[in-house]
């Protein structure tokens, strides 16, 4: 059912499923103000549609258009109060999509000492938190290349997925 189509209902039990940056809220509604505040009533609707239990839920990773983008929780998580909330995680620690599809070939996988898949040539690592003076912050998802002619596909909390050139992009590590 629709969040549109729940308005006026109530159940006993509630999912709001796919709570993540750039899905719910969508991206297309991020940009401007207007777009953000209907998202926001419309998650208000599905979260005061449940009478005894609710569940919210956000995927770690999640395929899109034929590529694995890890996925940062919905801002609307973060703006209901921390007592209210208890997680429940199915694993115990978070994981990673499996690199090596049709872009990353075993050869040219290199480990660092941390388990991460380093870009090779560089200081960067799959699944690295950077920042970019124009599209904010990110994770790096994939690579081609190395050096700093490789280019990385960064999964940005605000912008969504680009590709972006080492040499030119001035990314800071921020973790």
């Amino acid at each position: 059912m629709t969040l549109h189509s729940a308005k006026g209902l109530e159940f006993q039990l509630v999912f709001l499923a796919g709570l993540e940056e750039g899905l719910f809220p969508h991206r297309m509604s991020m940009d401007n103000i207007n777009g953000l505040e209907e998202e926001r009533r419309l998650c208000y609707v599905g979260i005061t549609r449940a009478k005894s239990k609710l569940y919210l839920s956000h995927a770690e990773s999640r395929r899109m258009h034929g590529e694995v983008n890890l996925c940062r929780p919905s801002r609307f998580i973060n703006e209901i109060p921390a007592e209210l909330i208890e997680e429940i995680r199915l694993k115990s620690s978070v994981s990673r999509p499996s690199v090596g599809g049709p872009r990353l070939g075993q050869n040219n996988i290199n480990k660092s000492l941390n388990g991460r898949i380093e870009v090779p040539e560089t200081t960067f690592s799959l699944g690295q938190r950077v920042a970019h003076g124009k599209f904010g912050e990110g994770i790096i998802l994939n690579y081609e290349g190395q050096g700093s002619n490789a280019r990385v596909q960064v999964n940005f909390d605000a912008a969504g997925s680009k590709w972006l050139v080492l040499s030119y992009a001035k990314l800071e590590v921020l973790s």
